[in-house]
């Protein structure tokens, strides 16, 4: 294990398939994936001051507002400080990546650049289980059977925002509040970038580009 810490990012749009090439690095490289989306279903069951505040944006119907976020992760690397970490889903905005610069340097932030199209074909066919966070994609992932989650047998449900009409303006939105925060790594040296339409296609590049800063504990094929 090498001697530095290592703190990765992996940024991407909804739909880039963010949570697949985390899990994939994880498990190739011995980092712990850290879920921003996973944390807040956590803090939501656990009652706490951080949960119950965001519980009270979700039962309105809104998005749990940056600050609220910010809480949560924050709370959660402070409790990480000696471990290798590789953040999915967070910093969506400029205002979060300061709050990180404050506790912790990165090392490495890696940006998933997918096709427009791409990301809309994969979101509207996208269904959730929403108290695990599961998702399934109709078109390659699909469950064993439709609408039904395969470990819980509960109902899978595709959220507001996957919808086709609601996909154009999410995607917008991201890449608006993105821009910043991208730019801001870049302009450090440590922004890389891959374009693709399949995750396995881009994963061999990723795959080189993290063993020249940590060693892999898996090998590419073993992935």
């Amino acid at each position: 294990m090498a001697s530095k810490l290592l703190r990765a990012v992996v940024l991407g749009p909804p739909g880039s398939g963010k949570g697949t090439m985390c899990e994939k690095i994880a498990r190739s490289f011995g980092l712990q994936h850290l879920s921003s989306g996973q944390f807040l279903r956590e803090s939501l069951g656990g009652g706490g001051e951080v949960g119950v505040l965001a519980k009270q944006y979700l039962e309105r119907g809104l998005l749990v507002p940056d600050h609220v976020i910010t809480r949560v992760m924050m709370t959660e690397l402070e409790k990480r400080r000696e471990q290798h970490w590789l953040l999915d889903g967070f910093p969506r905005t400029l205002g979060q990546a300061e709050a990180l610069d404050r506790i912790c340097e990165l090392d490495l932030v890696i940006s998933l650049n997918i096709p427009f199209e791409t990301l809309k074909d994969r979101l509207s066919a996208r269904w959730v289980h929403p108290a695990s966070g599961r998702v399934y994609n109709m078109d390659f992932n699909p469950p064993h059977v439709q609408g039904i989650d395969d470990l819980t047998g509960e109902p899978l449900v595709q959220r507001e925002d996957d919808k086709p009409e609601a996909v154009a303006a999410r995607l917008r939105k991201y890449k608006d509040a993105a821009k910043p925060v991208i730019e801001l790594y870049k302009s450090r040296g440590i922004l890389h970038s891959f374009s693709g339409t399949e995750t396995n296609k881009i994963w061999p590049y990723v795959y080189t580009l993290l063993s020249s800063k940590i060693p892999p504990i898996l090998s590419d094929e073993e992935n």
